[in-house]
């Protein structure tokens, strides 16, 4: 099995490599820069690996790039400017589809604009496979397996720690800024539309005494859970001193002075807490809650995995929401294994 990474010398990049290898998995580097492409090889003790030069511009050449691999992981971030150009040539080559976005119009995008084109290839992309879109997805799968169709369903995110973005994530904040400041979409009565009020301003985090402020941001899972979850409204939701930082973000000149990521000290100290209320039609409610350390580094499992699935064992093709591609309840006990909990609580009403 070949799985190829592009954007391999990225931060994200590397980290994903690295898992493959440690899976004993045929990793193609694949990147603009043949230096930096074989200095990250090396980086992750693969000085060996197959290494393949290519760029977003060249669409016959990225495809050269890619094919021969069952596989493609993309970590080439800001993904609304390139991502595209990824997706469609992973299609052309035959090779199935995952990345690491979570910009989430870019993510919607995806899945109207090339879902004709994957089937006819017999391609399966899956967008956003990351520490938080994917694990919050096969969550909603279950919650709704569990108490019906859903009046409401709010994802909230609280990362604590972790030595701070990586230059791509603050790149990608940087693409993005104004989704950002509006809030992002909100799913409502069939339709994503911006500029929806939230409806919470405070969520109480499990074990914690009080209520957390949080704020309107714009989660990848709110474009992709509406896709197999009868859902009437769905929210997306971060802690509010977060949203706030992000809002103003460090200027493009000074990310490329900043550490390409933190470091892998800081990583194992991050906590990460993803919470779902859920409130289903018949008035029942329940709540799943997904927390673990080390977002990169879950996020490199995560994309590893999806992929390394979509070749053994092949899902329908088109442009699929991770719980479309995935057994939920299976893939959320191989996380388990990594030591990513979660469980799913239904609460009483009155």
């Amino acid at each position: 099995m070949k799985i190829a990474v592009f954007g391999a010398n990225g931060y994200q990049g590397k980290l994903v490599v690295a898992e493959l290898a440690r899976r004993g998995i045929e990793a193609v580097l694949v990147g603009r820069d043949p230096v930096r492409l074989a200095q990250a090889a090396a980086s992750v003790g693969l000085d060996d690996a197959e290494k393949r030069v290519a760029t977003v511009d060249d669409h016959p050449g990225l495809v050269k790039a890619l094919r021969g691999c069952g596989a493609v992981v993309n970590c080439a971030g800001p993904f609304t400017p390139s991502g595209a150009a990824v997706v469609r040539a992973a299609i052309t080559g035959g090779s199935h589809y995952v990345d690491t976005a979570g910009e989430q119009l870019y993510i919607k995008g995806v899945f109207e604009t090339f879902a004709a084109a994957a089937e006819a290839a017999g391609v399966t992309v899956v967008p956003a496979t990351t520490d938080a879109c994917l694990p919050a997805d096969l969550l909603a799968h279950l919650l709704a397996a569990r108490i019906g169709p859903l009046d409401e369903l709010a994802g909230t995110h609280v990362i604590v720690g972790g030595g701070g973005p990586s230059r791509g994530s603050l790149r990608s904040v940087i693409e993005t800024i104004e989704s950002v400041r509006a809030g992002g979409l909100a799913y409502d009565d069939g339709a994503w539309r911006p500029g929806i009020p939230a409806r919470r301003s405070a969520v109480t985090l499990p074990g914690e005494p009080g209520a957390t402020p949080v704020a309107r941001f714009p989660l990848p899972e709110v474009v992709t859970v509406p896709r197999h979850v009868a859902v009437r409204h769905m929210e997306g939701l971060a802690e509010a001193e977060m949203v706030e930082r992000l809002n103003s973000p460090v200027p493009a000149e000074v990310v490329a002075s900043l550490p390409e990521g933190p470091s892998e000290e800081s990583r194992r100290g991050q906590r990460f807490t993803y919470v779902l209320d859920a409130l289903g039609t018949d008035g029942r409610r329940a709540r799943g809650v997904v927390r673990g350390a080390d977002t990169y580094g879950t996020t490199a499992a995560i994309a590893a995995e999806s992929a390394c699935r979509l070749v053994a064992e092949p899902a329908k093709a088109g442009i699929l929401a991770p719980a479309q591609a995935f057994d939920s309840l299976d893939f959320l006990e191989y996380l388990a294994r990594r030591g990513i909990r979660w469980s799913i609580e239904e609460q009483q009403v009155g």
